[in-house]
């Protein structure tokens, strides 16, 4: 269990240098997801220890919201100020994010179609 949380929190740490080095636009602890998934992808297995950590944190995964309720209580003056502001944002991400789900649905779906017609035009 050590060995795996040491794991996690070393590619947490890599990805956050590499954020801060490189001045990138992106969350240090996101790269440091991509960088344990691309060592998991090269390993072509999940180790047995790493899967009982995670599954382990993954159960207590709505303790890490309790920080983030606690921050949006402290700031409700400044919400309530900018309510009609916060709400649009959050309408118009909410469509955004829909209709991008959408079109990338639909591209996969016919991406697979090609696939599934190539990988079946030669054996007739």
């Amino acid at each position: 269990m050590l060995a795996a949380l040491t794991a996690l929190l070393l590619c947490q740490l890599f990805g956050e240098a590499a954020v801060r080095l490189l001045d990138l636009p992106v969350p240090g602890p996101v790269l440091g997801l991509v960088l344990l998934l691309v060592l998991l992808a090269l390993r072509r297995r999940v180790p047995a220890t790493l899967d009982s950590t995670a599954g382990g944190l993954l159960k207590h995964f709505s303790l890490l919201f309790v920080p983030a309720g606690v921050g949006v209580l402290q700031h409700l003056q400044r919400i309530e100020a900018e309510w009609l502001a916060i709400a649009a944002a959050l309408l118009v991400s909410s469509v955004a994010t829909i209709v991008v789900t959408a079109a990338v649905m639909r591209g996969m779906i016919r991406l697979m179609k090609l696939d599934d017609e190539s990988a079946g035009g030669g054996t007739t």
